[in-house]
């Protein structure tokens, strides 16, 4: 899909986007390094269909406005980034139970002159693990690094999916309280010190981002071991510092880009309808993170 060649439905004379494209996008602040265009736009070139997705930088003073604007605007759905999703949930139509459970909102979808909030971000992450190690939490042990929106996502999905165990570390204590309830009962807060037990250990924390290391992560990547899985939601750069020694250590390990695609693919369906093309929308990320390298 390009302005040039247009898209699979259109005649040679037609340019891509038109007036009569569906449009949808990501909202956030800032906006302007997200994968999410192109993992969306990615999918909508492989299944044919005339849908674009840009960006849209909001400032949190705007996002009623900006909620709003999908509605008058007549988008098709918005994905929400940081630090907005907590804000949207309260100015959505209506919100799917995962939604208002994580009391956050990363996918809008709209239908009819409803706006509905859903939350993929869990999902997306449990699907990762599926596609890239071939892992299910059923009856796994797992401990998880932070008690933010993304780590209380995987939090979640933990115990949904069945997990026997769903371990939380963070720095501040309360959190890790109220992040843990998430996975209930079988939610607690502990130590960095029961990785080495663990089936599964997730960093959910920023440490290791881009060019920042942020300090040391608070489990040791030396104490993992062959057997066990060892994942970090940072996807830039594809593998982080930690994710590095974990491997050298024998853990399997799985990067961050795995759940962005993967939340993406999930709003791509929640809007067409129809099944997302993870494979293209998979390529187009690791190319385009390859580069920025």
């Amino acid at each position: 899909m390009s302005p040039a060649g247009g898209t699979p439905g259109q005649s040679p004379g037609e340019r891509w986007p038109s007036a009569a494209s569906i449009v949808v996008g990501v909202m956030g602040d800032p906006v302007t390094h997200s994968l999410s265009p192109l993992l969306h736009n990615s999918a909508f070139a492989a299944l044919g269909l005339d849908w674009i997705s840009v960006g849209f930088p909001v400032v949190p003073a705007e996002v009623r406005e900006a909620v709003e604007g999908i509605r008058a605007l007549g988008l098709a759905g918005m994905s929400v980034t940081m630090p907005h999703k907590a804000a949207v949930a309260d100015l959505v139509d209506e919100r799917t139970e995962l939604a208002a459970t994580l009391g956050a909102v990363n996918c809008i979808v709209r239908r009819g002159n409803r706006l509905i909030g859903e939350n993929t971000d869990g999902a997306g992450f449990l699907n990762s693990l599926a596609r890239g190690a071939a892992f299910t939490p059923d009856g796994r042990r797992c401990l998880v690094v932070g008690a933010g929106g993304a780590a209380r996502a995987v939090i979640q999905a933990l115990g949904a999916a069945g997990a026997a165990e769903v371990v939380v570390c963070n720095r501040t204590a309360a959190r890790a309280e109220v992040a843990a309830t998430l996975a209930a009962p079988v939610g607690r807060v502990g130590e960095p010190a029961e990785a080495p037990v663990m089936d599964l250990v997730v960093d959910a924390t920023p440490v290791g981002m881009g060019d920042d290391a942020g300090g040391p992560p608070m489990v040791s990547p030396e104490t993992l071991h062959a057997g066990q899985l060892a994942v970090d939601l940072v996807y830039h750069p594809l593998v982080t510092p930690w994710l590095r020694a974990a491997s050298l250590a024998g853990a399997t390990v799985v990067g961050g880009l795995g759940m962005l695609v993967h939340q993406a693919a999930l709003q791509v369906e929640l809007w067409t309808g129809r099944a997302a093309p993870v494979g293209a929308m998979w390529a187009a990320a690791s190319a385009r993170v390859a580069q920025d390298h």
